[in-house]
């Protein structure tokens, strides 16, 4: 099965109690921060969940995380049943998902030795991140890069990159460390395949560094941004020799109807992010906004031509929305 996440995990079996032990056990509300910490109840309601809709363990505890916070009080607690009923309705969506996206991406493993670099066709990538990747959403206009199998040349792990339209990050990376308007790139989406080979992102990451820097002349520093809300902690882009450079504070994940959406999602499919006028415009639509207080997104960064420099986490700064 496929997994949506930077950094690969190891799929444990566990013995599963009945529902009907479940139930009787009266066990305490889940805290949001504790799930992202690998809660032991968190855990065996996920591998039990993952064994029943025979999805990959990792890429469904990714999307549900995403969506953990719509069901979260303020204080970022929640029900059991609250949180077993989010796994099993993405790991429906998830199970749907690769189903129908099954032909363009590989079932066989191999070494890291036998993939192959390649730019892939836009039209390939986007499929396959509108489907697997956990934002279920391509960025327009991108160039995308993959490790391909040897056998068929589908994509094992893959990234796009485009130009930073991110304007505070951006501005940060002109006033602190000297980067040109225009002169960073960011790498908007990563996606690996379950039976991607261990180091499979940092390798990859490797090789985009190298390309940018011979074709894109413009190009200067790579950005991305690293959610530790999903459990990201940027382990693939340290390994690729990148370094974190700043954060951005966090604002509410947003849903329709029980479905994540980023406002530029919003904007595009709904004509704006202003929850309050859009639930105005749409009546029979459930436009909804996290509550519980989530962590900042880590900016990674990584020169192209130079050796990216480490700040001193008393050196990085918060920006602001």
């Amino acid at each position: 099965m496929s997994t949506t996440a930077p950094e690969q995990g190891i799929k444990v079996s566990v013995s599963l109690p009945s529902v009907s032990e479940d139930r009787r056990s009266r066990r305490p509300r889940l805290m949001l921060d504790d799930c992202r910490k690998q809660d032991p109840e968190f855990e065996r309601l996920l591998s039990r969940v993952a064994t029943e809709y025979d999805v990959y363990w990792r890429a469904l505890e990714v999307r549900t995380l995403l969506h953990l916070p719509r069901v979260a009080r303020a204080d970022g607690s929640m029900s059991s049943g609250a949180v077993f009923a989010e796994l099993r309705r993405n790991a429906e969506r998830l199970r749907t998902d690769h189903w129908e996206i099954k032909d363009l991406v590989p079932e066989d493993e191999f070494l890291l030795s036998d993939l192959r670099f390649a730019a892939i066709d836009g039209r390939q990538a986007d499929q396959i991140f509108s489907k697997l990747h956990y934002l279920r959403s391509a960025r327009a206009g991108s160039m995308n890069f993959a490790l391909v199998d040897p056998l068929n040349h589908l994509p094992v792990t893959l990234c796009s990159v485009s130009p930073l339209d991110w304007a505070k990050v951006g501005k940060r990376l002109q006033a602190q460390f000297a980067v040109p308007s225009g002169a960073a790139w960011d790498v908007s989406r990563v996606y690996s395949h379950s039976v991607a080979p261990k180091f499979a992102i940092s390798h990859l990451l490797s090789r985009v560094r190298q390309v940018m820097a011979r074709e894109v002349p413009e190009a200067q520093v790579l950005t991305t941004a690293v959610d530790p809300n999903l459990g990201f902690l940027g382990t693939s882009y340290r390994a690729a020799n990148w370094q974190q450079w700043m954060s951005i504070e966090a604002r509410p994940y947003l849903y329709v109807d029980g479905a994540y959406a980023s406002p530029r999602q919003l904007r595009s499919h709904w004509g704006g992010a202003n929850l309050t006028q859009l639930r105005g415009q749409y009546r029979k639509t459930v436009f909804e906004q996290s509550r519980a207080k989530l962590l900042d997104s880590l900016i990674f960064c990584c020169r192209l031509r130079e050796v990216t420099e480490p700040v001193p986490a008393d050196q990085r700064r918060r920006i602001r929305r």
